[in-house]
């Protein structure tokens, strides 16, 4: 049983068509979920949290219909770029009123992360930096014992120290409780951090998922002349791009571009931000 099981997915609104026809998040890993903006990796997360009536396709989280079995609501938790919480709000009040809706609440899990946090519950909420927000709400996510955590750009704005600090306790929360993260954000550097598989999502569609490590591995950056570029040699490539002498382009097959470039060319290691760049012709 996987995690979260996506197949013939379709949703669509005036300019925009989401058309998925089969997305798995491994249970027990980190799955990053990457995309340009408006590619549908907020549709995606709506529909699988039942926020958005999909037009048609199978959505299932731990093996059930999150529809017709909404019990399987209590093992999810989200963190997102904006939440729900009343600005004016303590937070020992923010956490008072949320932890009665779950059975599971983890007390102790809270006071540890509040204090590891240093996050003093007498403050309003509203009150917080982005980055004291940001690790609040995480910790009222985690104290709920979620079986799947689901994230929507919860670090975007922060500063470098804070990303670091929340993707810590992320992954040892995570390894604790062996339960499930689909993450959605266009920070890559973090998701080659932490993430255990990648799904890449374009236009509506999922292009390219599977084990981050085997992506960066089998992609690769190709630099060379240009007179080494013909209709034959471009095929090796996934996308190219030429300035002035010299082309620049992405293989997700090395050896298949040795045995065009062979050695006249420099192999460079491709992260994730290049794949997805390359990908979408944006490089």
């Amino acid at each position: 049983m996987e995690a979260i099981e996506i197949k013939e997915l379709e949703k669509s609104y005036n300019k925009f068509k989401l058309d998925i026809k089969e997305l798995i998040v491994k249970k027990g890993f980190i799955t990053g979920f990457i995309g340009p903006n408006g590619s549908g990796k907020t549709t995606t997360i709506k529909a699988i949290m039942n926020m958005v009536k999909a037009d048609k396709g199978e959505i299932l989280v731990l093996g059930e219909d999150i529809k017709t079995n909404t019990d399987i609501k209590e093992t999810l938790a989200f963190v997102g770029d904006t939440c729900g919480f009343l600005e004016e709000s303590k937070l020992k009040n923010i956490k008072k009123t949320v932890s009665r809706f779950y059975t599971k609440w983890d007390e102790t899990l809270y006071k540890k992360l509040t204090e590891k946090f240093g996050l003093d519950e007498s403050l309003v909420y509203g009150k917080l930096s982005k980055g004291k927000k940001k690790q609040f709400e995480l910790t009222m996510a985690l104290a709920t014992k979620p079986k799947v955590l689901i994230m929507d750009e919860p670090t975007a704005n922060l500063d470098p120290v804070v990303r670091n600090e929340f993707l810590e306790v992320l992954q040892e929360q995570m390894e604790e409780d062996e339960n499930t993260v689909f993450y959605s954000t266009h920070i890559t550097s973090d998701l080659e951090k932490c993430a255990d598989y990648i799904i890449f999502i374009y236009k509506g569609q999922v292009i390219l998922q599977g084990e981050k490590d085997y992506i960066l591995e089998t992609h690769s950056i190709v630099k060379g002349k240009n007179e080494l570029l013909d209709e034959d040699t471009k095929n090796a490539l996934i996308s190219v791009k030429s300035t002035g002498y010299n082309f620049e382009g992405l293989t997700d097959n090395k050896e298949k571009a040795f045995d065009v470039f062979g050695k006249e060319v420099i192999y460079e290691r491709a992260n994730l931000e290049d794949i997805m760049l390359y990908y979408t012709g944006r490089k």
